[in-house]
């Protein structure tokens, strides 16, 4: 396959040469021939040949124009189904995607992983499982415990993101990838994830809702104490909330980034 098109900076495009990265990724999504895949993010056709060879059926959502017609001529509609579009206004029933009938594989743009990977777990059809590419400091917020070390001794952190992704799914890493990787080479470092979906969500409905209405608060003002934080979101005053941190072992001075997916449900849990 041969295509001319030079990668838009504006489209966050990186295109992926790394063969031995492409065989983890289709590895990873455990395909077989009665498999569905959407692939976001097709690009110059590389992984989703290989995807082709290992699936039933290709749906690829591709963004840029230019590459439109080379897709297109590079593969049988009968294998792939191309959709020209933004996979964040892309509606997957219409392209016929049922629960637990589909697999994700994607070389997302960095810019969009945050918004896609929720819009996935909270609007979408439930696929049977994800296979990402994604910033590896992404990666690692979302798979390393809070509390591990890095390197150097530095706290890993965790952010909204990861906390969501925990809730929905079980992430595992299936490898790091490194800039050479990519055409043109990107500033930095990515990592494959795969997503596995829970069956079974850890609150009921109600305390879920609860839950993320507290994240989103705390972390709108993550350099803030969770004491200072919590008392407007839960309609309690400072000396409640302090018992309420102190009774499962959680400093009311901690800030939100420092707590474990963990303790945020045992917190949840103790209201």
């Amino acid at each position: 396959m041969t295509f001319k098109v030079s990668p838009k900076k504006s489209l966050g495009q990186n295109f992926l040469i790394n063969p031995g990265i492409i065989e983890k990724i289709v590895a990873a999504a455990e395909l077989t021939s009665n498999d569905k895949v959407l692939e976001v993010g097709p690009g110059t056709g590389t992984l989703t040949k290989v995807l082709v060879e290992k699936s039933g059926m290709v749906v690829a959502v591709e963004k840029d124009r230019r590459l439109i017609e080379d897709l297109e001529a590079a593969f049988s509609p009968a294998q792939v189904r191309i959709i020209e579009g933004d996979v964040l206004s892309f509606d997957p029933v219409v392209a016929g995607l049922r629960d637990n009938e589909y697999k994700i594989v994607a070389n997302l743009p960095y810019y969009i992983t945050s918004h896609f990977i929720r819009t996935v777990f909270e609007q979408w059809p439930q696929p049977i499982l994800l296979v990402l590419m994604v910033q590896k400091e992404v990666a690692q917020r979302i798979m390393a415990p809070v509390r591990m070390a890095q390197p150097g001794g530095k706290p890993l952190h965790t952010n909204l993101l990861a906390l969501s992704v925990q809730y929905y799914a079980e992430p595992r890493l299936v490898t790091h990838v490194s800039k050479g990787s990519f055409r043109p080479i990107p500033t930095v470092d990515s990592s494959v994830i795969k997503l596995i979906p829970r069956a079974n969500l850890p609150l009921a409905a109600e305390q879920e809702e609860r839950l993320f209405t507290i994240w989103k608060a705390c972390f709108a003002g993550k350099r803030k104490q969770l004491i200072n934080t919590l008392p407007s979101v839960l309609n309690l005053n400072k000396d409640s909330v302090s018992q309420l941190l102190t009774k499962p072992k959680i400093s009311p001075q901690s800030r939100p980034e420092t707590l474990s997916f963990e303790d945020w449900l045992t917190l949840i849990n103790s209201l």
